[in-house]
């Protein structure tokens, strides 16, 4: 394979409310942390252990102004986007580097009856193009309740 990967795909909840940026173009960024949890159990004490990914995402524009609009702390949300490497000079003169995840994609996952003030549902931050092909990809899956089967349903297994 000759070509290259970017891609980033999280669920988690976010760690603090979207800090929004605006610019003098017109143009916004929005900013929040999402934590991701792993959790296991330690063979030797028998204890479960979790522990807690802390990742920095960026929104830009109109998926900047949705995300402020709907989403608070705690809130569950699935991102898709790329990583990106900042680099910057800190007071001390000391080099920085901050890793954060440039979001194409989101999905609120919290339920709308437990967000005060509700949303609709889904909201995309992909060109139109993008959402069409979205659209037309999830009408050729058929929507059927996990653990359910068809009737006629002949599983080899």
């Amino acid at each position: 394979m000759s070509g290259t990967l970017n891609k980033v795909m999280l669920i988690g909840h976010l760690g603090d409310d979207v800090k929004m940026h605006y610019f003098e173009g017109g143009g916004c960024l929005g900013r929040f942390p999402i934590a991701t949890n792993e959790s296991y159990t330690n063979r030797q004490t028998g204890e479960r252990v979790t522990n807690t990914e802390w990742h920095n995402v960026v929104v830009r524009n109109k998926g900047a102004e949705v995300c402020e609009k709907y989403l608070k702390k705690g809130d569950k949300i699935y991102v898709e986007g790329r990583l990106k490497t900042r680099q910057w000079q800190a007071e001390d003169g000391n080099t920085r580097y901050s890793t954060e995840i440039h979001v194409q994609d989101f999905t609120f996952l919290t339920p709308k009856n437990e967000h005060p003030g509700g949303y609709q549902g889904q909201q995309q931050s992909q060109p139109a193009q993008s959402d069409q092909q979205h659209r037309q990809s999830n009408q050729a899956i058929p929507q059927q309740p996990i653990g359910q089967q068809q009737d006629g349903d002949d599983l080899p297994f």
